[in-house]
């Protein structure tokens, strides 16, 4: 698997000394946790729906950011990437790639509207 781009939560002044990988493939964001329980969270690219760039005081001080992803995705239907460096270029690239992905499917937002409209119309005629 080729990484388009990998970084760690960063906690202290900034430095990577955290067990939280995350990582950015050509269709996937994969969020690895832990030390001898390991997770990895896997979310394809066209399920996030919303991405927020955050960035508190202290993260700002220290050049970090945390990006929130709203996603389609039962397991994790949100998701946030907690204190990475260049946090803004990297939300920049993600909404790239993720427009990329949808454009490519042919999906559409309103492919992760809840059905329950539709079928309240349906049945009110």
């Amino acid at each position: 698997m080729e990484y388009i781009w990998k970084d760690r939560k960063r906690i202290i002044f900034g430095l990577p000394w955290s067990f939280t990988r995350y990582g950015l493939t050509q269709d996937k964001l994969i969020i690895d946790t832990g030390f001898l329980n390991r997770c990895e969270d896997e979310i394809r690219l066209y399920r996030i729906m919303d991405v927020t760039l955050k960035r508190s005081f202290w993260e700002r001080l220290f050049g970090l950011g945390t990006i929130h992803c709203c996603t389609g995705d039962k397991t994790s239907p949100e998701i946030d990437l907690k204190h990475i460096k260049n946090s803004r270029d990297v939300k920049n690239m993600l909404s790239d790639m993720i427009e990329k992905e949808r454009s490519e499917r042919r999906i559409g937002v309103r492919e992760w509207m809840d059905g329950d409209e539709d079928e309240e119309h349906g049945e009110q005629e």
